[in-house]
């Protein structure tokens, strides 16, 4: 691959870039997360709806919903990293035949895995891109559980680049882990997974998403939280 823009066409539409990268792994995947996202045994027996809802403490629904309602039909939609269960799909009948929605994600299985589930949509593709890599000219870009599985480092560029896709007017929405009540029943069950097979989430719990971002004030920043504040839903809205 190279580093050429790949210019994509919409009729009636502004143009469209994204980079192409090499498709090489990046280390911190192939470390920690081999088991859930490049064993394709693991991805078959993972991509089903019930483990989402499982994983999110049947809060799945809720976040979908809150994600869903800042994005409107007909918009140019990104989405960073694949998701599994039915939550690309769910996006592209949202955003509808009169929009567009891109799909990007640095593993290649997972691509695979994300364009079989998008074949009913036209309007909606997947490619691989790094999410650090990525820039355009979108209405909206939604990133759903992907920081939390970035290193530090990584996070601020992902940030960056994610807060550079979006128009004047547009908006980047965040959904991600947060730190959770002081009494949260279920607090001392995610540190613990944090530590075991999440090690770079928690920093979620002490950090705002804005923090991440190089220049923040070039956005209009809001934030609401769920179950007892274990989940939030970040909204930057680039000022025009």
């Amino acid at each position: 691959m190279t580093d050429n823009p790949v210019a994509i066409e919409k009729a009636g539409r502004p143009r469209l870039r994204m980079r192409r990268i090499a498709s090489r792994v990046p280390g911190y995947l192939e470390e920690v997360y081999s088991w859930a996202y490049l064993s394709p045994r693991n991805v078959a027996l993972l991509d089903r709806p019930w483990v989402v809802w499982a994983i999110l403490w049947a809060n799945y629904g809720k976040l979908l919903r809150a994600t869903l309602a800042e994005m409107r039909p007909g918009e140019r939609v990104l989405q960073p990293a694949c998701v599994y269960g039915d939550f690309s799909p769910r996006l592209a009948a949202h955003v509808g035949p009169q929009g567009r929605l891109d799909v990007s994600d640095v593993a290649p299985l997972q691509v695979a895995n994300c364009r079989r589930k998008l074949k009913p949509f036209p309007h909606a593709r997947a490619c691989i891109r790094d999410a650090a890599d990525l820039n355009g000219d979108y209405d909206a870009v939604c990133c759903f559980f992907l920081l939390h599985e970035l290193p530090d480092a990584y996070k601020y560029k992902v940030v960056d680049a994610l807060l550079d896709s979006v128009a004047p007017g547009g908006r980047v929405v965040f959904v991600d882990y947060h730190r959770p009540h002081g009494a949260h029943p279920l607090k001392p069950a995610m540190s613990l997974i944090f530590r075991t097979l999440e090690p770079f989430a928690k920093v979620l719990w002490s950090r705002e998403i804005r923090d991440f971002a190089s220049n923040p004030a070039r956005f209009a920043w809001s934030k609401q939280t769920y179950f007892a504040g274990m989940y939030q839903k970040t909204v930057a809205r680039r000022r025009a």
